[in-house]
């Protein structure tokens, strides 16, 4: 989350772009995009020339090369690679970067993975840079230069920001899901290295992402041989959606993280045309909430297993459909799906309690989707066996996220996120636990009999403190003496006025 300073500065370039007559929300995130990324670039291959110099090897593979770089061959377009980087170009006068970026850079970068058939070549080839004027571009540049990009935590920060924007005017809030609460699940799943990871909700990747970030720190040592490499650049990571400005978005942060192929693309995931079926060892989504599909698009063997067009239902088939036995997910839930009454919510929960293996329902403050959405969430985290397995369910209160729960979302020290991790990953400790405390089991035979009903209200005990009153003719008495003190004050007041 963004404070202060920070916002200010991203408020700054936003509306420089806004005032300078792009007014589309989606249109203005993406044209910062395309500059962060150009920076970014640039940025990183500046850490490897410096890691390389340090340690006296030569830097083979580089976005930018030596000497002369051929932008196109009819008509020839060509310029120094120098001038295609960050580091060179925001020294230019603003005219002379305006023409540099339209006329080489922007089209460079569009070509870079091509004659591959890449995610990220695939969603930039349509791209337009739309920057209107030189003295836009200036302000906009040196607003980018006030970010320090090289820090990880906030560059996402900004994002997650630049997202909730969209969202604050209306267009493609469901792509927003708070950064702390996807690294919290991807703490709770652990992903491993031989995982294969899909988001058929992707938006702009947030979930890989943070996958992605989770596996090279702790397989560093695994990702230095050549065939895991080769697995975590293109095999591992596969996200859907049904839009294309999002998936362009998130094919270039998933370069940007060393992800070059990932499998993004285009899609409805729920309907016939998505056949991927028992591939994925591990789904991480924040599927939409609202609305519903039209019946006859949705999958057929989705519909066998969740009859209904609620999506908040179809995306759990689609889990069960898309892992493969002993595959893992966590998702993102609205309250209803774990008490709504309908054939097809009673359905969904008896097939994760019965035929699966139901690991935790980890309740969340109906405000942590402020200000953008006020709806209550939890995440559902089971394995798919088809065979059962369930005896009992890791239940957890949360009551805060580090964040208030207004509009403002300030950062707070209340936090029960390291407590959850902590607690979901040592179970044994969990056993004996109370119901009056934040985590519970209840075992499986106890769910059956609510209905599989799975929301915590229903297992949870409130603790009733007793409390002492005074006697009541003390109480009478303290009445009596305000009363008079009351009296006493008035006549003063009334002296002092002269009545």
């Amino acid at each position: 989350m963004l404070t202060g300073e920070l916002r200010n500065k991203v408020d700054s370039i936003w509306d420089t772009i806004w005032t300078g007559g792009i007014t589309s929300p989606i249109t203005v995130l993406e044209q910062i995009t395309y500059l962060m990324f150009m920076k970014l670039l640039d940025d990183n291959q500046l850490k490897q020339e410096a890691n390389a110099n340090a340690l006296g090897v030569k830097l083979t593979k580089k976005v930018f090369g030596e000497g002369i770089c051929v932008i196109s061959e009819n008509p020839r377009v060509e310029t120094d690679y120098n001038n295609l980087r960050w580091s060179v170009f925001h020294n230019f006068e603003p005219g002379a970067m305006l023409s540099n970026i339209q006329n080489y850079v922007f089209p460079f970068i569009k070509t870079i993975g091509e004659g591959k058939d890449t995610a990220f070549s695939r969603y930039m080839k349509d791209t337009v840079f739309l920057i209107p004027t030189a003295k836009v571009l200036a302000k906009v540049v040196d607003g980018i230069d006030a970010l320090d990009m090289n820090n990880k935590d906030i560059m996402g920060d900004v994002y997650e920001y630049l997202l909730g924007k969209i969202a604050a005017a209306g267009e493609n809030g469901q792509f927003r899901t708070p950064r702390h609460i996807i690294h919290m699940m991807v703490e709770l799943m652990k992903p491993q290295m031989d995982d294969k990871i899909l988001d058929p909700a992707m938006g702009s990747a947030g979930f890989l992402l943070d996958c992605a970030n989770y596996v090279s720190t702790h397989y560093a040592a695994e990702l230095m041989k050549k065939t895991n490499q080769d697995y975590y650049k293109s095999e591992m990571f596969s996200g859907f959606d049904t839009d294309q400005s999002m998936l362009r978005i998130g094919a270039m942060n998933m370069m940007l993280h060393g992800v070059e192929n990932p499998n993004i693309k285009y899609q409805d995931s729920l309907s016939g045309d998505n056949e991927a079926r028992e591939c994925y060892t591990l789904c991480l989504a924040n599927p939409p909430f609202t609305g519903s599909v039209f019946q006859e698009e949705i999958s057929k063997d989705i519909l066998a297993l969740c009859k209904t067009r609620k999506t908040e239902l179809l995306f759990l088939a689609l889990f069960l459909r898309s892992l493969k036995v002993g595959g893992r997910c966590a998702s993102i839930v609205p309250d209803g799906v774990l008490f709504g009454s309908s054939t097809a919510h009673k359905s969904i929960r008896k097939e994760l309690v019965d035929n699966q293996k139901l690991v935790a329902v980890i309740s969340m403050p109906s405000r942590v989707f402020k200000p953008y959405a006020g709806v209550s969430t939890a995440i559902l985290v089971f394995t798919k066996t088809n065979s059962g397995g369930t005896d009992k369910v890791w239940f957890y209160d949360m009551k805060a996220d580090g964040y208030s729960l207004d509009d403002k979302r300030s950062p707070i020290e209340q936090n029960d996120i390291p407590d959850i991790i902590e607690r979901f990953n040592n179970p044994a400790g969990e056993d004996g636990r109370e119901r009056t405390e934040q985590s519970f089991f209840v075992p499986k035979q106890e769910i059956v009999d609510n209905d599989y009903d799975l929301s915590i209200n229903k297992y949870k005990k409130t603790e009733y403190v007793a409390v002492e009153y005074p006697p009541t003719e003390e109480i009478i008495a303290k009445l009596e003496e305000l009363e008079t003190e009351i009296g006493n004050e008035m006549k003063a007041l009334k002296s002092l006025l002269g009545m």
